[in-house]
């Protein structure tokens, strides 16, 4: 008899804000970046087991006009100086930052934004992967969406929103979604599964 394997893990698309960072509501100053506990040596763990990384987050504060492009990079440079303090790095940063209250209907705009599931697409694409190589993880209904929509597997984590989330997603799937306490957990268990 033979066992199917799983393809190996080759990405891990992460929320940003209450994935990897503290959940302030919109994050317009680099001085306000906070990095969860243990989330920067979760991402040195994939980094170190050869799992690109990409990071997709929907940034409508810019559509909002609370922030711009710049600050937006200075906040990336400020978190990927923060991740490098323990050896690890964030090989793509993608967001989108349309919304469909402050600007003009875009429909390649609204496939990005999440729940759609543009910027995942778009990461596995420059990554060259297929999507059963790859796992979303995020705190939102709404980034288990845009998995399912990708067809990569799709975890939540408890930190950030992810709690009330869990709710909401139970109530959408009519089933429990894949869930860990935060992201640490989350990579453990995916490089735990990949290594038996």
């Amino acid at each position: 008899m033979s066992e199917f394997l799983a393809p190996p893990l080759g990405a891990a698309l992460l929320d940003r804000d209450g994935t990897i960072l503290d959940e302030t509501g919109y994050l317009t100053d680099p001085a306000r970046v906070r990095l969860l506990p243990g989330a920067a040596e979760a991402v040195a763990r994939l980094n170190a087991a050869g799992v690109r990384v990409a990071v997709t987050t929907n940034q409508s504060a810019l559509a909002r006009g609370l922030l711009t492009e710049g600050v937006l990079a200075a906040i990336h440079a400020r978190i990927d100086a923060a991740l490098a303090e323990v050896g690890a790095r964030v090989d793509l940063w993608l967001f989108a930052g349309w919304h469909p209250d402050f600007l003009p209907p875009d429909p390649l705009e609204a496939a990005r934004r999440k729940p759609g599931p543009g910027m995942l697409l778009e990461a596995l694409e420059r990554f060259g992967l297929a999507p059963e190589r790859a796992v979303t993880i995020g705190d939102s209904d709404r980034d288990l969406e845009a998995g399912e929509a990708a067809g990569v597997r799709a975890v939540l984590v408890r930190t950030g929103k992810g709690a009330d989330e869990l709710v909401k997603a139970r109530a959408r799937l009519g089933r429990e979604p894949e869930t860990y306490d935060d992201l640490g957990a989350a990579v453990d268990a995916l490089l735990g599964a990949q290594a038996r």
